[in-house]
């Protein structure tokens, strides 16, 4: 790699997902799959949430409203709402020791179900749903 050593000191600290109903995404993530609250922050009638798996605190994803960034146009707000509906807009994959089990759960749980278990051809095994904005969380075998 030009210009790169390998002493890097960068990590991924927090990713984002939309969110269009912050009281279902918080019980969703929080009760679900069981992550921890670590922040939960309103503004001008939005909110953000930032949770994160447990005992992983340098990892969190934040929960935000998706119509919150300066500039997004009325159309602009009403394609990514279309987009989230569908399913098609963010995502955001995750690892369990056990896929089948965590899909049990989940399923168990009333998770809208998109892929059950399956091997893949490229050598994982996983499973997939929608939180309740509509965004893809795939589950796959460490």
């Amino acid at each position: 790699m030009i210009g790169m050593t390998s002493n890097t000191d960068l990590s991924i600290h927090h990713s984002f997902l939309p969110h269009t109903d912050p009281e279902a995404s918080l019980t969703f993530y929080r009760d679900t799959l069981g992550f921890e609250v670590r922040m939960d922050v309103g503004y001008d009638g939005m909110r953000w949430i930032t949770v994160g798996p447990q005992g992983q605190p340098d990892t969190s994803i934040v929960l935000h409203p998706p119509t919150a960034a300066p500039g997004i146009t009325e159309e602009e707000g009403r394609m990514l709402l279309e987009l989230m509906a569908k399913g098609s807009y963010f995502g955001v994959n995750l690892a369990t020791d056990d896929v089948d089990e965590t899909f049990a759960r989940l399923e168990a749980s009333g998770a809208e179900v998109v892929q059950e278990p399956t091997d893949q051809p490229y050598g994982v095994r996983d499973c997939a749903f929608r939180d309740p904005s509509g965004n893809m969380l795939r589950i796959q075998g460490r």
